[in-house]
């Protein structure tokens, strides 16, 4: 559990839980507590703080981020790590003293009230609001989901962590007649809602946003948690559970297996349910970059960057230039192009990687294609009424419909075999997982934590939006003879798409059913 609020109001004047001595598990509610070990000598407790490792999962790569209740903050610094800035809010002294020091800031304020909110925040706005756990401890969650939606920027997201009442544990203890309150976990004293699956849902879509996927965190090898730590005797830090070898172990080579079986009954082996949700999109005019990867194309770059600005001359064209023998590069930059480099190259993926994030840092659509003239530029205005007005979050442009008659037979044969693989294996309904030319909202490249090393990083995002829950349209475009010469890796490019389809498995939900053809 990520946070506590503390000796904060409820809403409706109720004063919410007090600071605890003790917490459970994925980033804990404020410490500050004794410490010692349950199921040890009398009086002694064993606090414990974890990573609440679903949400973290879930984060992506956000720029800022506000984890609210962020008690000690295990989560947000977890986060931090992907290069946010992460702001925690807190009212317990002895968890802001120590999220102090894990977080980039931390302001002090009642989560449950609405002048503190607004006085501690101002007008701020952030990518990404986290709930880890302590929706759970106010008298009025919905009140406190909305007070904070203010603060979230446009197409931004929201992750909800609660704990799961209806895990087989606290169903077998119903039937046993029991329903106890416990120092810690599902059945804390300090929880004053407890909700399910659904109605953890429910809350969520109540306050007005959309709700993308869930994910969870297993109760399996959980339920044995009290045995476990009886076992480890009298504990001193609240994270030396975490740090300990048996625990990494576990989560190495114990947890992967726990999160397949927990998928496939989540009401049930679910210890928390874990809501990714965004405020939903609008239609608007948005800040566009049009980027390329360019290496060797001298010939081509000045009148790719000039076909670019006749559609979209608000745009910020944004090269990664992997060029050694050339002066793409300095012809870019001449006509006004922001321009990266990746010197030595490193190959596509990487290249991409650096493209899609330095795009999604400061603008809010980002529409790519190759520098050769095989893709239409034309269509980029196309591509941004779909996603500006229709609400799209990755526009598709298939060459592959049918054989184009620039693309010879064998690289034709290929893509359609991988879209085949790619329908099988995933559901996703696409014939070209490996287009040179997509439009994104550049709030969904944000949602994820794409990993460019090797090639075929398109096959990732592709189809990690459409399996967890983004609109995605695959429209048929013209693909036309390239000006230059092909840098396709054939053999690397092949064993890295079937890589890359097997590690997508566990993405998000099969079939995609937001994935529509044009």
């Amino acid at each position: 559990m990520n946070a506590d609020p503390g000796s904060a109001r409820a809403d409706g004047a109720q004063r919410g839980p007090l600071p605890r001595e003790d917490e459970d598990s994925h980033g804990g509610r404020s410490p500050g507590r004794a410490a010692a070990a349950r199921g040890g000598a009398a009086g002694r407790k064993y606090v414990v703080e974890e990573v609440n490792r679903a949400l973290v999962a879930a984060a992506g790569r956000p720029r800022t981020v506000l984890d609210v209740g962020c008690g000690i903050g295990l989560n947000g610094a977890a986060i931090k790590r992907t290069g946010a800035r992460v702001t925690g809010i807190e009212i317990a002294p002895d968890a802001l003293a120590r999220a102090g020091a894990a977080l980039d800031e931390v302001v002090a304020a009642d989560i449950t009230n609405d002048e503190a909110v607004r006085g501690a925040l101002g007008d701020r706005r952030f990518d990404l609001l986290l709930f880890a756990d302590v929706l759970e401890h106010t008298a009025d969650p919905l009140a406190v989901l909305r007070r904070f939606l203010p603060h979230l920027e446009e197409d931004g997201h929201v992750i909800v962590s609660l704990p799961n009442v209806a895990a087989w544990p606290v169903r077998l203890g119903l039937l046993a007649g029991r329903f106890d309150y416990a120092p810690s976990g599902i059945l804390d004293d300090a929880h004053l809602r407890f909700f399910t699956r659904a109605s953890a849902i429910r809350l969520v879509e109540r306050a007005g946003l959309e709700v993308l996927r869930v994910a969870q965190n297993p109760m399996i090898v959980r339920a044995a948690k009290e045995l476990i730590l009886r076992g480890l005797g009298p504990g001193g830090d609240p994270t030396d559970l975490a740090r300990s070898l048996p625990y990494k172990a576990y989560h190495a080579l114990v947890r992967p297996l726990e999160d397949v079986v927990a998928e496939r009954a989540p009401g049930l082996l679910a210890f928390q349910n874990v809501i990714v949700a965004r405020k939903p999109p609008r239609p608007r005019r948005m800040r566009l970059t049009v980027g390329m990867l360019t290496m060797d194309e001298e010939e081509s770059i000045g009148a790719m960057i000039g076909e670019i600005r006749k559609v979209a001359p608000d745009a910020e064209i944004l090269c990664v230039d992997s060029s050694t023998r050339d002066r793409t590069p300095e012809i870019a930059a001449r006509l006004g192009a922001r321009v990266l480099r990746q010197v030595p190259p490193r190959g596509h993926g990487p290249a991409m990687e650096l493209l899609m994030y330095s795009a999604a840092a400061r603008s809010e659509l980002l529409i790519y294609l190759d520098c050769d003239f095989t893709y239409p530029a034309e269509d980029i205005a196309e591509l941004r009424r779909l996603v500006e007005e229709e609400g799209v979050d990755v526009v598709n442009c298939a060459r592959t419909r049918a054989r184009p008659a620039a693309m010879p037979v064998p690289n034709y044969i290929a893509n359609r075999a991988f879209a085949a693989m790619a329908h099988a294996m995933h559901g996703i309904p696409t014939c070209d997982v490996h287009s040179g030319m997509r439009a994104y909202r550049c709030s969904v490249i944000r949602a994820f934590d794409f990993d460019g090393e090797g090639d075929a990083l398109p096959i990732d995002t592709l189809l990690f939006p459409a399996k967890c829950g983004y609109r995605v349209v695959e429209m048929p475009i013209e693909y036309n003879e390239r000006v230059g010469t092909s840098k396709l890796r054939k053999l690397a490019g092949t064993v890295w798409t079937m890589i890359r389809l097997l590690r997508a498995l566990p993405v998000g939900a099969r079939l995609g059913d937001r994935y529509e053809r044009r």
